[in-house]
Formats: C-alpha cells, sequence, structure tokens
C-alpha cells in the first residue's frame, strides 16, 4: 500500500496551481485575445472537466428555477464580471502585481458582510483591511514600485476582480449554495455562463477559433482552466480531509506562488516597495482570516482568481 499524501503537501500543490494563473493569464492577452472570449472557453472547459468530476461522483445537477438563479449568480459574480476586468488589467499590470492586488478578496469581503449583518466589527479584521490598503499604496505611491508610474490608473482596474469575488463570498455565506456544495454550484454556473459568453464574444468581436493555428496564448487559456478547476476539485476534497481551517491557508500560497511563478515564467522583477506591499498583504490575510466555522463561505477562497 501506497502512503498517503501528506495534507501540507496537498496545500502547497494547491497553491502554486491557483497560483500560476495569473501568469498564464498574463500570457493569454500578450498576442490580442480578450476578454470575453478568453472567458467562454474558460467556461466550457471547466464545465467539461467539472461535468466529468460530478459524473464520476454519481451527482446529478439540480435545474429548478431556485438552482438556475444561484447558478446566474455565481457566473456573473464570480466569473463573466470579475475576469472580464481582470483580463484587461493583465495588459497592462505584471502578473506578481496581479497576484498581490487579488488577494484583497478578504479585505473587500469584510465590510460586505458588516453590512449584510453576516460578522460582527472586529478591530483586529480592521486592522487586516488597513494592511491592504497600505499595500495598494506601496503598490501605485512610490515611483519605483511599478516599472511605469502610468501603470498605476490600471491598479483599480485590478481591483475590481477582487471586490467581485467579495461580494460572491457573501451572497453564498448570506444565500447558500441550496444544499448542491460547491463543487456543482461552479458547475452549473460553468453550464449557465457559456451561452452568455459566447454572445458576449460574438457580439464583441472577441470569439476564439480553437481550430488554431495554436500559439502560447491558446494553451495558456486551456491550461489555467483546466488548472482552476482540477485545483479547486482539491481544494473541496481538502477541506473534507483536513479542515477548513487548514484549507483556507492556500490563501498564503496562491499570493506568494503567483509571484514566484511571474519571476520565472515571465522574467519580472520587482522593486523593494512591491516587495514590502507583499509583506504587507500577507499581513492582512493574517489579520482578516475567518473563524473557523466561516473558513468555507466563500465558493473560492481568498486571493483566488477565477483561471
Amino acid at each position: 500500500m501506497t502512503a498517503p499524501v501528506p495534507p501540507v503537501l496537498i496545500l502547497l500543490a494547491l497553491g502554486a496551481g491557483w497560483g500560476i494563473t495569473q501568469p498564464l493569464a498574463k500570457i493569454a492577452v500578450s498576442e490580442g485575445y480578450r476578454h470575453f472570449g478568453i472567458i467562454f472557453w474558460q467556461l466550457v472547459i471547466s464545465a467539461l472537466v467539472l461535468g466529468v468530476i460530478a459524473l464520476l461522483r454519481g451527482q446529478r445537477l439540480p435545474m429548478t428555477p431556485r438552482h438556475l438563479r444561484l447558478y446566474l449568480a455565481i457566473a456573473f459574480l464570480g466569473t463573466i464580471l470579475p475576469n472580464s476586468a481582470s483580463f484587461q488589467a493583465a495588459r497592462f499590470l505584471p502578473a506578481g502585481i496581479l497576484s498581490i492586488l487579488i488577494s484583497l478578496v478578504p479585505m473587500f469581503a469584510l465590510p460586505i458582510a458588516l453590512g449584510w449583518r453576516l460578522e460582527r466589527f472586529s478591530w483586529r479584521r480592521l486592522a487586516g483591511i488597513l494592511c491592504g490598503a497600505g499595500a495598494v499604496v506601496l503598490i501605485v505611491g512610490p515611483d519605483a514600485s511599478l516599472p511605469d508610474p502610468a501603470m498605476a490608473v490600471y491598479v483599480p482596474l485590478a481591483m475590481i476582480a477582487p471586490f467581485f469575488y467579495a461580494v460572491e463570498g457573501n451572497y453564498v455565506g448570506r444565500f447558500g449554495t441550496l444544499d448542491i456544495g460547491p463543487l456543482r454550484t461552479l458547475l452549473g454556473a460553468a453550464l449557465v455562463g457559456v451561452p452568455v459568453a459566447a454572445a458576449l464574444a460574438l457580439g464583441t468581436g472577441q470569439f476564439i477559433d480553437p481550430r488554431g493555428p495554436w500559439g502560447a496564448p491558446d494553451q495558456a487559456v486551456v491550461a489555467a482552466s483546466v488548472i482552476h478547476a482540477l485545483v479547486y476539485a482539491g481544494y473541496v476534497w481538502l477541506v473534507g480531509r483536513a479542515g477548513s481551517v487548514f484549507a483556507a491557508q492556500v490563501a498564503y500560497l496562491v499570493t506568494l506562488s503567483g509571484v514566484l511563478w511571474a519571476m520565472l515564467l515571465l522574467g519580472e522583477r520587482y522593486a523593494g516597495w512591491v516587495w514590502a506591499a507583499l509583506a504587507l498583504m500577507l499581513a492582512g490575510l493574517f489579520l482578516v482570516q475567518p473563524r473557523p466555522r466561516d473558513a468555507v463561505a466563500a465558493i473560492r477562497p481568498a486571493g483566488q482568481d477565477a483561471g
């Protein structure tokens, strides 16, 4: 009998997998592909991968009006709207910066949760939000933090994605997933999102012809979509195996590995201000970590792009 893989190694693999999706997004838009075309194929590939997993597990996908409303909400809040902004930001900002900014999810989520009365005020978590805000200031403030100071105008664009992920997480925390679990919820969202993304891609002239010739952007789109679906399935498994609090630590690894993957694959290098922003963001993540009972309230862990 083979020894079981230690949960910590699985956690490291999940963080590395999700972290690489930001550099892959940068590659995907590097030769002219635009957001709606990429999102369409992301949803198609995710639906195929998650559909196979659900089939192997013998899980049926409910299609009642209540479930369809849930799928549509997750499709728009978790993929179509945030990824539209994220892919546009990827055209202008380094992938490492995107990996740091995507970690703002819990910093946005807490004020929303307070407004919806899903959380109680905490000075500790408020300090985490301030750390996240400080990290953004370090990125856009000093002249040496970005390769070109003009890039600073695109930082708010990159912050749209974590905002919508935060709204998505709070939506699930408030209304739940109708007892079908996160994996089938994502599958349903992918299925209902495909025709919407197809209409947007065709209507804007952004549809990507899959017949080729294939280049690095095409490979990046496929790789990021498959990685996201498989890693998310692994995350759900890890929650059941090691607990939600342990699994939630993947947020740190996603941010760190995203920066390291960008350095390795794209040759990005960062000024000291960016490393200071990374440290401040990780401190903010630590301070805003959810309570044990809330650690899996969201569909996705903080800091992970839809990929």
